[in-house]
Order: C-alpha cells, then sequence, then structure tokens
C-alpha cells in the first residue's frame, strides 16, 4: 500500500528527533513531515540533526511541508503573502538541501491566508510566482510541489479541489500537482469520490484520517480505505500518508503490521 507516517501529527508529543524512531518502532519505514523548524532557515546544526534522526531509524523521508508561518496562530502558509516572499524562497533554498541529503521527493506549499489588505488577485499573482520558483529549483531533483486544500481555517482561501485545482492549472508546472487530503476535502463539503473519478490520476499526494474527529481509519464515516483503493484503480500510485490524531494508545492499531512497511 506503501503507507508513509505524518511524523508531525501521529508523535506530536515527541521531541522532534525521537519521532523517526518512533515511526520505525511500528513497523515502517516511511514518514513525512510538517516544517519541523521554528525559522524558515534554522542554524545548519539543527538542519543535520534531523536529517541524522531520520539515517540513524533507517525512515525515508517522503514528504515536507515548506515553511508555512506560525501555525498554532493560525498561520497557513506564506505561499501567497508578497511581503514574505523572500523568507519562503530562502526556505526553498533549504528545502532543496533537504531533498538532496535525504532523497524526499514531495513538497506541500500551503497556500496562506487571505490578506485583506490585499486584492486576491494579488495574493493569487504572488502565489503563482513562488511556486514556479519553487517547482523550477526542485524539478531536476525529481520533486514535486503539492498544493493543499484546507478546513478548519475560514481565511484559508483552498477549501476544494476545484480551488487548489484552478491554482495548479495556472502555474503552468508538470511538476505542482493537487494533495488531496481526503479529510480535509469530506470536511468542507467536496464530493471526494467525484474528485477521484475525475482526477486521481493527476493526484500528486494522498493523506488520510477520519471524519468527524480527524482520528485514524475506522473512527468515523468517511470509506477511506474504498476512495484509496479507487485512486489506486484509477492511476494513482504514490504514497498515502497516515495523518491523523490517534484516539488510541497504539495509533496503528488498525493496521496490520505486515502491511505497514
Amino acid at each position: 500500500m506503501n503507507y508513509t507516517v505524518n511524523a508531525s501529527i501521529v508523535f506530536a508529543d515527541l521531541p522532534l528527533l525521537d519521532r523517526a524512531a518512533a515511526v520505525a518502532r511500528h513497523g515502517f519505514t516511511r514518514a513525512e513531515f510538517w516544517w519541523p523548524f521554528d525559522s524558515p532557515t534554522p542554524p545548519q546544526e539543527e538542519v543535520d540533526a534531523f536529517v541524522a534522526s531520520l539515517r540513524d531509524a533507517g525512515v525515508q523521508l517522503t514528504g515536507l511541508n515548506f515553511y508555512a508561518g506560525d501555525m498554532p496562530a493560525g498561520e497557513r502558509g506564506v505561499l501567497s503573502h508578497p511581503s514574505r516572499t523572500a523568507e519562503f524562497r530562502a526556505n526553498v533554498d533549504l528545502v532543496a538541501e533537504i531533498a538532496r541529503a535525504t532523497g524526499c521527493r514531495h513538497f506541500n506549499a500551503l497556500h496562506g491566508n487571505r490578506l485583506y489588505d490585499l486584492t486576491a488577485e494579488e495574493q493569487r499573482t504572488t502565489a503563482l510566482t513562488n511556486l514556479r520558483h519553487a517547482a523550477d529549483l526542485l524539478a531536476p531533483l525529481d520533486g514535486t510541489v503539492v498544493l493543499e486544500p484546507v478546513s478548519g481555517v475560514p481565511a484559508y482561501p483552498l477549501r476544494t479541489a476545484k480551488d487548489a485545482l484552478a491554482v495548479v492549472d495556472a502555474v503552468g508546472r508538470e511538476n505542482v500537482r493537487l494533495l488531496a487530503d481526503f479529510y480535509h476535502l469530506a470536511v468542507n463539503g467536496d464530493d471526494v469520490p467525484a474528485v477521484i473519478e475525475a482526477h486521481a490520476a493527476d493526484f500528486g499526494h494522498v493523506q488520510i484520517a477520519d471524519a468527524p474527529g480527524r482520528h485514524e481509519p475506522g473512527t468515523g464515516g468517511l470509506p477511506l480505505l474504498d476512495w484509496v483503493a479507487r485512486s489506486r484503480e484509477l492511476g494513482y500510485s504514490g504514497d498515502v500518508a497516515l495523518e491523523y490524531v490517534s484516539s488510541h494508545e497504539d495509533p496503528f492499531a488498525w493496521l496490520p503490521r505486515s502491511e505497514r512497511a
């Protein structure tokens, strides 16, 4: 199935440098992370320690978010914020460095919330310019930039697959794709089966969590494994990320160990 664990949310209670080892202890060999540092350009020793934690655990980094601002305070990316373009681009350089060190190939660019002192068109232009910059820089590394609809933040403008695909199409780069997070799409009221039927072959990445609750599969009402199977039938061949808050002492009790690696 090619599962990868989002260690930033599943193991949020652990220190950063212990998370890859926890992924390995639970029988997985692949992990993704939200941007793991407070700064878009942390000290080199922090980056080296993060990369070493993956190597020492024998865990492949499959996905990494670009710096997304102060997420606990409600920020969801800086991609579309003109005053933060230099900050974003400095972060892209560091993301490329991490990609070269780890072999990571998928990178999530959160769009950024609406800034109501700017027009939507100003933000869109900034987002497109920065997406092209990131895509072009990462293309020689076989990198794919993914764009994600998000729930729970009213100021975040990409709520449906259609919203995100309008940006993806406007970028005009083959290595910019939709991140289909079935949880976010479902709770935002999108027609997930229709999105799968129309776009599964072109998904850049898939993430899953059940709803309500954003917990592991089987705790809510979403047919997540059916949606994943249909996506596979229609041509999606990438990883499926387990991006949820566990409701159980064992966050992977629902998944036999033989199916995790």
